[in-house]
C-alpha cells in the first residue's frame, strides 16, 4: 500500500538518497523540483521501502512517477497500478526515459502502452561546449556576449545570495510585465514556483548567477545538481530583452563560475512553445532526452 504525503523540506535526505539510483538525467529527478511545484500540480510524495514515488493531478487526471531507488522495481510498479486503481482512474506513468521504458516492457510484457510528446523533451548539453561556445556554430552567439560586452563594460558577474535574491524578484516582475501574449495564467505558475525557490533557496540546495550592468540586476539563472553527480539542472533563466546578449552572457558565465564540475546541463524542455524551441535548438543539444507516458492497458 502506497501512502502519499505533502512534500516537506524534512524529506529532502531521504528523497535525495532514492533519486542516486535514478538511471536518467530526466529534469524529474530533483527533490527541489518536486517541492516547488507542488502546490501547482497537488503533487504528493510516499516512501515506498527504498523507492522515491510521486503523484500529481486531480479528479481522473492523475500520475505517477516511476518509482526510484533500488529494490523490487516491479513490485513497486505493481504498487502503482493497484494505488491508481483505489482511486478509479486509469495507471499512467509520466516521464518514462527509455532505459526505463525498455525494464518496463520486459517487466510487464503487452500491458502499458507508451505515449510519447515531443514538447516534453529535455534538452541537454555539454558543460564544457556551453561554457566556450567554440565552433562555426556558435558564432553568432560569440557575436552576442562580444557585442553585449562592448555596449555594457561595466558588467559583472555573480552567485546569488540570500543577499541579492530580492533583486532578482525584482528582474522577474520587470520581465513579467514586458509579457504581451496570452501566457498570463502559465507566468503566474511560474512566479510563485521561482518564489517557493527562493524562500528555499538554500534549503533546497539550490545554485544561482546573476549579471549585474550599471550596478543593476539584468540576469538570473538558477537550478540544482541531479544526485547521480553528472548533471545540473536549470530550472529558471530569466533576462531582460531589450538588452542585447543578456541571455546567452548569463548562460555561458553560470556555466563557466558554476558548472565545470558536472558533465551536462540539462535546460529541461520546451513545452511545445516555439519560441522556446527554436532558442533550446539554437545550442545544438548533445541529446534531447524523450519521455514517455507509460498507460496501463492490462
Amino acid at each position: 500500500m502506497l501512502n502519499f504525503k505533502k512534500p516537506e523540506l524534512s524529506d529532502k535526505k531521504w528523497v535525495d538518497e532514492c533519486l542516486k539510483h535514478a538511471a536518467s538525467m530526466s529534469c524529474e529527478y530533483t527533490y527541489g523540483n518536486t517541492y516547488i511545484w507542488a502546490d501547482m500540480y497537488n503533487s504528493e510524495i510516499c516512501h515506498y521501502k527504498d523507492f522515491f514515488i510521486c503523484r500529481w493531478g486531480y479528479g481522473d487526471n492523475i500520475s505517477y512517477s516511476l518509482p526510484l531507488g533500488e529494490g523490487d522495481f516491479s513490485d513497486a510498479v505493481e504498487q502503482i497500478i493497484l494505488d491508481s486503481e483505489s482511486r478509479g482512474v486509469k495507471p499512467c506513468i509520466y516521464g518514462v526515459t527509455s532505459g526505463y521504458l525498455v525494464m518496463l516492457q520486459e517487466a510487464f510484457t503487452g500491458r502499458f502502452t507508451y505515449e510519447e510528446d515531443d514538447g516534453l523533451s529535455d534538452y541537454i548539453y555539454k558543460t564544457e561546449k556551453m561554457a566556450s561556445l567554440g565552433g562555426k556554430k556558435f558564432h553568432s552567439k560569440r557575436n552576442h556576449i562580444t557585442n553585449f560586452k562592448k555596449n555594457n563594460p561595466d558588467w559583472r558577474f555573480e552567485m546569488i545570495t540570500k543577499d541579492n535574491i530580492p533583486e532578482c524578484i525584482e528582474l522577474h516582475k520587470k520581465w513579467l510585465e514586458s509579457r504581451d501574449d496570452e501566457n498570463t495564467e502559465d507566468y503566474d505558475e511560474e512566479f510563485s514556483a521561482v518564489m517557493c525557490a527562493f524562500e528555499n533557496y538554500k534549503a533546497l540546495g539550490f545554485i544561482g548567477g546573476l549579471i549585474r550592468v550599471n550596478g543593476k540586476v539584468i540576469a538570473y539563472t538558477m537550478g540544482e545538481p541531479l544526485k547521480n553527480g553528472r548533471c545540473f539542472v536549470s530550472h529558471f533563466e530569466k533576462a531582460l530583452s531589450e538588452i542585447q546578449g543578456a541571455y546567452t552572457i548569463i548562460n555561458q558565465e553560470f556555466t563557466k563560475n558554476c558548472l565545470t564540475e558536472y558533465e551536462y546541463v540539462n535546460r529541461e524542455e520546451d513545452l511545445g512553445l516555439e519560441g522556446l524551441r527554436k532558442a533550446k535548438q539554437s545550442y545544438h543539444p548533445d541529446i534531447l532526452l524523450e519521455k514517455y507516458m507509460a498507460v496501463y492497458n492490462d
